[in-house]
């Protein structure tokens, strides 16, 4: 078991914080459990998490209804081991020795449903990478 000195860190950022975001960091979160320390944020926060996105990951048997978007802070940047971008272009501050990633994916901002699932999956299977990689041996 990893010390909290010891466990990556990573940060996942996009725009409002209210879609992609949240959802790779609720996926990690679920899946690393205590192993991997997680944060989300957004260069400009909405108000509230997507509806259609907290029901897509519902019905991944993941529960984010609780969540509400966070601004994006020089602090976490500077507190994770890895940053994931999905499209916040040059908002996102860069430091020198930190792990940059960047996951093209499409904006669930006013999409149903059914648009948002392929979006979640495709983010759950780029997660379940990103955990086999950080923290090897995992049950991703």
């Amino acid at each position: 078991m990893n010390t909290p000195a010891e466990r990556p860190s990573v940060l996942f950022v996009c725009v409002h914080n209210a879609g992609r975001s949240q959802m790779a960091a609720a996926f990690l979160t679920h899946l690393a459990g205590e192993r991997v320390q997680v944060r989300s944020a957004g260069s400009a926060p909405a108000s509230t998490v997507n509806p259609a996105v907290v029901e897509a990951m519902a019905e991944a048997g993941v529960d984010i209804s609780a969540e509400v978007p966070k601004v994006l802070t020089t602090e976490a940047v500077q507190a994770s081991d890895v940053v994931v971008t999905m499209g916040c272009g040059d908002t996102c501050p860069v430091f020198p020795g930190k792990r940059y990633l960047d996951w093209t994916l499409p904006d669930p901002a006013g999409q149903g449903g059914a648009a948002v699932r392929p979006i979640r999956d495709e983010i759950a299977e780029r997660v379940r990478g990103l955990l086999a990689e950080i923290a090897p041996g995992s049950r991703a």
